[in-house]
């Protein structure tokens, strides 16, 4: 029977070079393809999917919204989350979240039909990449502040989140996109795990950040 796979990323180019690779590979697979959150629930309503690839950062939702609404509504389907960030604790969210895998775009080449032979046999993937950061995590200091996990570009963002700057206001600062600039903020919620821009400032201000 072809192994049915549900293939979410806002980019075309992603989505066929998953489709290259997998055709390659395995046998006779069928796909479907979703841009963004609307598309996912529709695909996965009408009919039923061996794996979803999820990207973690399409637009509307981000893809661990997407996972925990999955969860929450009961749809049996595994899912490898999909993503060019390679931060371990990204990748301890969405497995803590529910994902089958975790997989950087980076290693897809690679990695990724060893990755879907794990999901679809019941297992769990990460990486190996990742898994060595995940591991290196169990002796970080267990005491470190939510803030302190961040990277340097996240912090930076962090504050100026917390000093009450705008999109438009962080983007030209930076010199970098409205989009690239809303992705960071999602990593940056997520790690801290709050869940607005008015907890981010006001944990900022109990720390005594800004």
């Amino acid at each position: 029977m072809a192994t049915r796979i549900l293939i979410a990323d806002d980019h075309s180019a992603i989505r066929a070079g998953i489709q290259r690779i997998c055709s390659n590979k395995l046998l006779a697979p069928q796909f479907g393809e979703a841009e963004n959150y609307q598309e996912v629930f529709t695909q996965l309503r009408e009919q039923l999917w061996d794996l979803l690839i999820l990207d973690i950062d399409l637009p509307g939702m981000s893809g661990l919204e997407i996972l925990k609404q999955v969860k929450k509504d009961k749809i049996k389907v595994p899912v490898l989350m999909f993503s060019f960030h390679s931060e371990q604790q990204i990748a301890l969210k969405a497995l803590k979240t529910g994902a089958a895998g975790y997989l950087s775009k980076d290693a897809a080449d690679k990695e990724l039909i060893t990755a879907i032979e794990h999901v679809l046999g019941g297992r769990k993937y990460v990486s190996a990449a990742i898994s060595e950061k995940l591991f290196s995590m169990l002796d970080s200091d267990p005491d470190k502040e939510p803030h302190e996990l961040l990277s340097e570009r996240e912090y930076q963002i962090f504050l100026l989140i917390a000093s009450g700057k705008d999109l438009s206001q962080m983007a030209d600062l930076l010199f970098l996109s409205r989009s690239t600039i809303s992705t960071y903020r999602a990593r940056i919620l997520e790690k801290m795990e709050l869940r607005n821009n008015a907890e981010l400032a006001a944990y900022a201000a109990s720390h005594k950040l800004v």
